[in-house]
């Protein structure tokens, strides 16, 4: 039985796919939803701090990325939470992995291939090699 499934979304349109994929699992009423998103930081806390404005302007994406996983939130039939975090994707998706003891991750794939692959990496990719637990990767159509 799936007690535990984190479902990292990333805004796109692939997190409604991934959101319907999650709705065709046959899960328990007991199963726990973490709804997840990794605002994605570029460099250390130091560059952050000194690179990125302050105050309004940085609280606007997350206000809208909380919104759109409350969105989701709410057709959920299960007892659910929302984790916004800041950091490298594939890390923070596998870290909450851990904290939750996850037993599935769900997650979308762009389907890159080849050269972009290379260049822009796999976050998927990344998370099914290092997850503590099975990982469901959804493909868009």
């Amino acid at each position: 039985m799936l007690k535990t499934i984190l479902v990292a979304l990333d805004g796109s349109d692939l997190s409604q796919r991934v959101m319907q994929c999650l709705e065709e699992l046959q899960l328990q009423p007991a199963t726990k939803i973490v709804l997840s998103h990794v605002i994605s930081s570029s460099g250390t806390d130091v560059e952050v701090a000194v690179d990125r404005p302050h105050g309004f302007s940085e609280e606007l994406p997350y206000r809208e990325i909380e919104k759109k996983l409350e969105s989701y939130q709410e057709y959920l039939p299960y007892e659910s939470e929302l984790e916004i975090v800041t950091g490298d994707p594939a890390e923070e998706i596998v870290r909450l992995a851990h904290i939750y003891k996850a037993d599935l991750i769900l997650i979308g794939s762009r389907g890159l291939t080849g050269v972009e692959r290379i260049i822009e990496g796999s976050v998927s990719s990344e998370v099914v090699a290092d997850a503590p637990c099975s990982v469901l990767v959804v493909k868009p159509e």
